[in-house]
């Protein structure tokens, strides 16, 4: 019984927020919460709430002071180099943009936290998409799909809980999956290719010029993501992006008030976009933004340096490592109190959302893990392996890592589920390397699952719909974990 109400939960909740009927907050705590109930176990539901919160809370405070840490690492413009040199590349190039994104976030998900990886993206790819009119689910779905497959580094989190799980070293599983995994990174830009491909079918090949004179004509906004400039709604609209101010040139000195210094109207500056530089270069990040601190770019490269490497060894939990580096950066890149509240103020929105997500998801969690569904709905899935499959549990491992990692945490499939099919594989012979190895290939479409709070930070920034962007992603990266699967057979890995 418990099995079947686990499976129609979990797909009463995909429906309802792929259809749009629900939003994705309301889904993650309506919806368990009335399954708690059919279950028979209402009167429980705060104790796994709590749980639930209890759990997820560190992550949540993981989320927020990154949010803030990386959201002032853009408005102090230490990405820029990095976004500009992704620009030069990509151009007005529907193809290489997408192929842009799969690289950037391949390049940057080498830190082992979604989170980073995402808001760094997004940030630099995001103008982009939105001034081309391109698809930003394409955008979100080749970001995720990227970062699934680098999240199999050691410190990446799946790696470490397989060792752990079955007291193996990480060193040991993930070095021979090299080649499965390049395969794999090789397959998610291959497809980045095609997906480009079809947005320059759809869109036609553009020049920048053709867009510039277009938006000039067409009075179209300027999007800055993560430049924590002030918006202007149109028409008194308090919804959507406006035209945007464009901060007076001079802020470039580690001192003085960003908060009130006067910025002129987009329509003062007809003859040039403010994401138009002189020479007709495209900008996705406004190069005049009052918030750079040139003077201070070492400075915020060593200790976003020093922050990275800290969080690898382990030195101090990564929600400490934040919190501190938050504190830090605030301080010594804007010493004045406005211009702090300013910079907290311009990120606020992405901290509320995300963190709102990733406490509702402590509700679905909580109620999944407390009323004995995921334990029940697992049980069922080992149970039902045949008998003849045995020698071949690192394949069956394989395949069941891409749900199983979908519907539960990390923790829940690694500590839980691998253990008891090592123990069905010993039995026929099969290592727990093997499987160790094998339950690492459902990592792609794992990091698109509604028990991911990485994910709300993506959709987020992104102004994408979690549905829309689950329709898009689910096949894709299913697939992605197939073709890892399928190289790891064929290299004699798996």
């Amino acid at each position: 019984m418990l099995t079947i109400l686990g499976f129609t939960m979990i797909a009463t909740f995909l429906v309802l927020i792929m259809l749009k009927k629900m939003s994705p907050i309301a889904a993650l705590v309506l919806i368990p919460a009335l399954f708690c109930v059919f279950v028979g176990k209402g009167a429980h539901l705060g104790d796994y709430v709590i749980d639930g919160v209890t759990s997820l809370a560190p992550t949540a405070a993981m989320l927020m002071f990154a949010i803030v840490y990386f959201g002032v690492m853009i408005d102090v413009g230490l990405f820029d180099p990095i976004v500009r040199g992704i620009l030069r590349f990509c151009k007005a190039d529907p193809l290489r943009i997408v192929v842009g994104t799969a690289v950037l976030a391949a390049i940057v998900s080498l830190d082992g936290d979604g989170s980073t990886t995402f808001m760094i993206t997004v940030s630099a790819m995001y103008p982009l998409y939105k001034r081309l009119k391109m698809s930003l689910v394409v955008m979100t779905g080749v970001a995720a799909m990227a970062n699934g497959v680098m999240n199999t580094l050691p410190w990446g989190g799946p790696t470490a809980r397989a060792a752990t799980a079955l007291k193996l070293d990480a060193s040991d599983i993930f070095v021979p999956m090299i080649p499965a995994l390049a395969v794999g990174l090789v397959f998610v830009i291959a497809l980045a290719y095609v997906l480009g491909r079809r947005e320059r079918t759809r869109l036609g090949v553009l020049t920048l010029d053709d867009v510039l004179v277009e938006e000039k004509t067409a009075g179209s906004e300027t999007v800055l993501v993560g430049a924590g400039a002030e918006k202007t709604p149109r028409n008194g609209s308090t919804t959507g992006t406006g035209p945007v101010a464009s901060p007076a040139p001079g802020g470039g000195s580690g001192s003085g008030t960003d908060a009130d210094r006067p910025q002129p109207p987009f329509d003062e500056t007809p003859d040039r976009t403010p994401d138009e530089t002189p020479d007709g270069d495209f900008q996705g990040l406004d190069p005049h933004r009052a918030t750079l601190r040139p003077k201070l770019y070492w400075f915020n490269a060593l200790l976003t340096v020093v922050l990275l490497t800290a969080m690898i060894m382990e030195l101090l939990p990564i929600p400490v490592l934040f919190l501190l580096g938050a504190a830090t950066a605030l301080t010594v890149n804007f010493p004045h109190m406005p211009d702090q509240k300013a910079r907290i103020g311009a990120h606020a929105e992405n901290v509320l959302n995300v963190s709102g997500m990733v406490f509702a998801a402590a509700v679905f969690t909580g109620v999944l893990q407390g009323t004995g569904m995921v334990d029940h709905m697992a049980e069922w899935l080992v149970a039902n392996i045949p008998d003849g499959m045995g020698p071949h549990m690192a394949f069956v491992t394989g395949v069941l890592s891409i749900p199983l990692t979908y519907f539960m945490s990390n923790d829940g499939f690694y500590f839980g589920i691998v253990p008891v099919l090592a123990e069905a594989g010993a039995a026929h012979g099969v290592s727990p390397l093997e499987i160790a190895r094998a339950s690492l290939v459902g990592q792609p479409l794992h990091m698109s699952s509604p028990l991911v709070p990485a994910v709300y930070v993506l959709v987020g920034m992104a102004k994408v719909e979690f549905g829309d962007h689950t329709r898009f992603v689910v096949k894709w990266a299913a697939l992605t974990s197939l073709v890892v699967l399928g190289a790891g057979i064929l290299f004699g890995i798996v």
